[in-house]
């Protein structure tokens, strides 16, 4: 069984880089310009393209991209961290711009009014993140839609994340709206408090060589919710379903909702799934509403899961 490499530790996966202004906690690498706040290295950049380099600290800060492409990147994984501070009533980086790549940043503890706090709020363009932990917030990452877009999530941790407020919407780990593809690699879900660990409306997906620890989730739902369909794979994860529930029917819940996209081809292959130890109980692997044809091979599943559900 492989094991994910956000399982090993975020801080042995990269080398310290190193700003050119050490005075300052935000220096964009290209030109060495500091600055005290992020906002304003972001500003800085506008149209353009280019990587700011975050020392090592806890910021009380966010930052809202409205244009450009902008890698945000740690001088150590893991060492640099956005606590508490959300814009515009959404995350600690709302990304509007052309893309986005976000490289060994922790984000934690982000709430606001409307349950959807976030440590990134995608609304337009292409996301990439790397090396990154999301940590005891409402949401790990939420997105608008862009149909056109790719996100791709490898070497993360989500840890604490998910809500469903009584009479409210819920909040997941990991929430996409209707994008072009998502991909999800080597990354690490556990504790979580409400909602799915992964909730995706995008037209293609891969999660791939993952692990789902819901050994010590609350009130959670499913590992895996593609509620509009999809095509792609989920294949080499390791998935444990803990004994606090709000719904433990499914793991992969597939077309729940309306179905927007065909599911034909879809390969749920090479995952290990189990129930957490000392319980008893009967579920479903993969319940699916979608009606295609979807190709399930080589799954080893624990005592009281059936494989496959039409319903």
């Amino acid at each position: 069984m492989r094991i994910p490499l956000a399982m090993i530790g975020i801080a042995l996966l990269a080398s310290p880089l190193f700003a050119e202004n050490p005075a300052a906690p935000f220096t964009i690498q290209q030109t060495g310009q500091g600055f005290q706040r992020l906002s304003d290295a972001v500003a800085a950049i506008g149209e353009g393209s280019a990587t700011i380099l975050i020392a090592a600290g806890t910021y009380r800060q966010c930052a809202v991209q409205d244009a450009g492409d902008i890698r945000y990147q740690a001088v150590m994984p893991g060492s640099a961290i956005f606590d508490g501070v959300a814009c515009e009533g959404k995350a600690a980086l709302v990304l509007g711009g052309r893309a986005a790549t976000v490289e060994g940043v922790v984000f934690r503890n982000i709430r606001v009014a409307d349950d959807n706090g976030a440590g990134i709020r995608l609304e337009r363009g292409d996301l990439t993140v790397r090396q990154s932990m999301f940590l005891n917030s409402q949401q790990g990452i939420l997105t608008a839609s862009n149909p056109a877009g790719r996100i791709t999530v490898e070497f993360s941790t989500f840890a604490g994340l998910g809500l469903c407020p009584e009479g409210g919407s819920c909040a997941h780990s990991i929430y996409v709206g209707t994008y072009g593809a998502l991909a999800v690699r080597n990354c690490r879900f556990e504790r979580g408090t409400g909602g799915h660990y992964v909730k995706s409306r995008a037209a293609r997906i891969a999660v791939t060589d993952s692990s789902f620890d819901d050994s010590a989730g609350r009130a959670t739902n499913y590992m895996i919710d593609l509620p509009a369909g999809a095509t792609g794979e989920i294949s080499g994860n390791v998935f444990v379903q803990g004994k606090d529930k709000e719904n433990y029917s499914a793991f992969i819940a597939v077309g729940a909702e309306e179905i927007e996209h065909s599911s034909a081809g879809l390969a749920i292959r090479g995952n290990t799934a189990s129930l957490a130890s000392g319980l008893d109980r009967r579920t479903s692997f993969v319940a699916d509403w979608s009606h295609d044809s979807l190709t399930l091979a080589d799954n080893v599943l624990g005592k009281g899961l059936k494989a496959f559900e039409t319903r």
